[in-house]
């Protein structure tokens, strides 16, 4: 939310290395207005904002009415554009409508050249949705799912994505990877991602 934006671009800003994201996450997508726009906006100034996120939709849990995720959703994408940042997006159950209005998003602003546009976080969609988002411009998150066991589906997209369009991500404290899953995940278990996206 706006509040753990702002902690987010503070500690950005007094700690080297660290870079910040701003947004609402659809969870909290009720609470999107105009000033929470102008909120996210003024945070931009700052050169420790790389992006807009983590935004999207959430038709899993649904803690949001879908009008209102997609209302700010677009409203975020927006922003985005007008301040030249990519995004991180956050999609359950939601991917068809995430990725077209990537799309009509995509068509709107003048991207340079090659750069990505965003990430579509912790991607656990299938082999098409993977190819129209790497169309788009965007990079697959890969998180600790990619080490269940039972993630043989996501392990074959996965492996069809050229490195280079890989993001390997932790999602801490969610999505904790084998052999810790059920705890509390730490961006330490990063390496194990990577390790199961090696294999």
């Amino acid at each position: 939310d706006v509040e753990s934006s702002r902690r987010a671009v503070e500690l950005a800003e007094v700690t080297p290395g660290v870079f910040a994201a701003v947004g609402l996450h659809p969870h909290y997508a009720g609470a999107w207005s105009g000033r929470t726009r102008v909120e996210l906006k003024a945070l931009c100034a700052s050169p420790r904002v790389v992006a807009i996120g983590e935004i999207g939709l959430d038709y899993y849990r649904s803690l949001a009415p879908a009008d209102a995720q997609r209302q700010a959703f677009g409203s975020q994408l927006e922003l985005a554009s007008e301040v030249g940042r990519p995004v991180i997006v956050h999609s359950r159950e939601a991917m068809g409508d995430i990725l077209a209005a990537l799309e009509g998003w995509r068509a709107m602003p003048p991207w340079e050249g090659s750069r990505p546009i965003g990430v579509l976080h912790a991607f656990a969609a299938g082999p098409d949705e993977a190819r129209r988002a790497i169309e788009l411009g965007l990079m697959l998150g890969v998180a600790g799912p990619i080490t269940y066991p039972k993630a043989d589906r996501l392990r074959q997209v996965v492996a069809g994505v050229p490195l280079t369009r890989l993001v390997v991500e932790t999602d801490a404290p969610y999505m904790t990877p084998a052999p810790y899953r059920g705890r509390r995940n730490e961006p330490a278990h990063v390496a194990l991602v990577a390790a199961g996206l090696a294999a």
